[in-house]
């Protein structure tokens, strides 16, 4: 409880229950046992390479004893790879020092010791982990957050299909939807954009110190570097990249942290209605003992779910789209201003899945409240004048949006009156009967088919 209560961060204070979950993925821990991976992983591919006659192919043991390295790393094998940093200031340095002192008494691995980072630079390492990093968070907690959220809007979406609400553009009385068609609208433009996440293929490269192979045909110049480093990356899951500096250029990561900042963007405009739907009365909020809205209004049920959501969403999309406009420029080689950037991503990630939870909360909590959507129908049957105008026009009558606009525009109708008019119609009588029925409820198009439908 100290360490939180004096973290500069609320994301390591406050909050740092909640996100306990990104810690294994975006901590420096995280950063430093991707490291570790991805070393190991390079030494057991070139001890796999028959034509790099020096290193002779590793035993059965040899193979377990590195592959333990990875799946026991912990958290004092990286505090340890740390104090050697303070002596090298330099860390992926003062990693590979680390993997050579832990396999020490490992007579095969010593014989080919200087093969540990062979032909390799820190980049290499790096962006290998940043990508293991972004498509493992994305697995394990980013994914699985958002389809929670677009679970809810479908629930919503399906259950409330037939519930009419007032709709009200630009703040106005407009044509009446149905509450679930509003949460389908929601829904479906969530699905697009999980998909948009879900479909961004990580790349990476592992090619030297500018991207030419030099070191590497240095040693074996006769040997396939490329075809080699390609099968390398891509067992990993990730799409290799053959064209790049110094650094991957971080195009796949701009791509990335734009989806997510898109599909942040829709969730803050849900965010923002479901408020003032809350605030017209559409949804009452379920109640929780003990809980308190106001230390000085008894009666409060604020909806600070959806206030959480909205904020943590902005600082996360300021985060998101620093780094999408920052990564991908790099001056000519290679500048380091991408490493201190990049160890923002679980900041983004972080408030990101802060919203999520916000979001999910609140939808959780929410009861429609019929009573209120009916009466707010009930006082509006101006909205009515769109589909009597409509009607008169497919029958010819003269100048209906006109007539309609005289008889309602910025001051409504009732009931009585529009019936009046339109009994005075020069329409078939099924027509007029037809518009008669009509209902501020129940003019409401396929609405509610939609929201069944998403």
């Amino acid at each position: 409880m100290s360490f939180t209560l004096t973290a500069l961060s609320p994301l390591d204070g406050r909050y740092a229950e909640k996100l306990e979950p990104l810690r294994a993925d975006f901590s420096e821990f995280g950063l430093i046992r991707n490291r570790v991976r991805v070393e190991v992983e390079w030494l057991k591919a070139l001890a796999g390479a028959s034509e790099l006659v020096e290193i002779a192919p590793f035993s059965a043991a040899t193979v377990a004893e590195l592959d333990a390295l990875v799946s026991d790393f912990a958290v004092a094998d990286a505090a340890a790879i740390k104090d050697i940093e303070r002596r090298t200031n330099h860390d992926v340095k003062a990693m590979e020092y680390w993997l050579k002192d832990r396999l020490d008494d490992n007579a095969e691995v010593m014989r080919v010791t200087e093969f540990i980072h062979f032909a390799c630079t820190s980049e290499d390492i790096n962006n290998l982990s940043h990508a293991l990093m972004l498509r493992d968070g994305l697995q394990r907690s980013l994914l699985p957050a958002i389809d929670g959220i677009v679970a809810r809007f479908r629930e919503l979406a399906h259950t409330l299909a037939d519930l009419p609400m007032l709709s009200r553009t630009h703040g106005q009385p407009a044509s009446p939807t149905t509450l679930g068609k509003e949460m389908a609208n929601v829904c479906a433009r969530l699905q697009r954009d999980r998909a948009r996440i879900a479909a961004v293929a990580m790349s990476a490269k592992f090619n030297g110190a500018v991207g030419n192979y030099n070191a590497h045909l240095s040693a074996y110049p006769a040997f396939d570097w490329e075809g080699f480093n390609r099968r390398f990356i891509e067992a990993f899951g990730l799409e290799f990249n053959p064209y790049t500096i110094q650094i991957e250029p971080h195009d796949a990561m701009a791509e990335l942290f734009d989806a997510i900042a898109r599909f942040n963007t829709v969730l803050i405009d849900a965010d923002r209605d479901i408020w003032q739907y809350i605030s017209l009365g559409y949804f009452k909020q379920k109640l929780k003992a003990g809980e308190i809205g106001s230390s000085t209004m008894p009666h409060k049920v604020n909806p600070i779910d959806f206030e959480n959501s909205e904020g943590n969403l902005g600082l996360a999309n300021a985060v998101l789209r620093h780094l999408a406009d920052k990564l991908p420029i790099s001056r000519m080689q290679r500048d380091l201003t991408d490493s201190t950037v990049l160890r923002n991503m679980g900041v983004a990630f972080g408030y990101s899945l802060l919203a999520y939870d916000s979001c999910l909360r609140g939808l959780n909590k929410l009861e429609a409240a019929p009573e209120r959507l009916a009466a707010d129908l009930d006082a509006c049957w101006e909205v009515l004048a769109e589909p009597v105008q409509t009607v008169m026009r497919r029958y010819g009558v003269e100048n209906p949006y006109e007539q309609l606009k005289e008889l309602t525009r910025g001051k409504g109708i009732e009931k009585d009156a529009l019936h009046t008019f339109i009994r005075t119609l020069a329409i078939p009588d099924d027509e007029k009967q037809r518009l008669l029925e009509m209902t501020p409820g129940n003019y409401l198009g396929k609405a509610a088919e939609l929201a069944r439908r998403i």
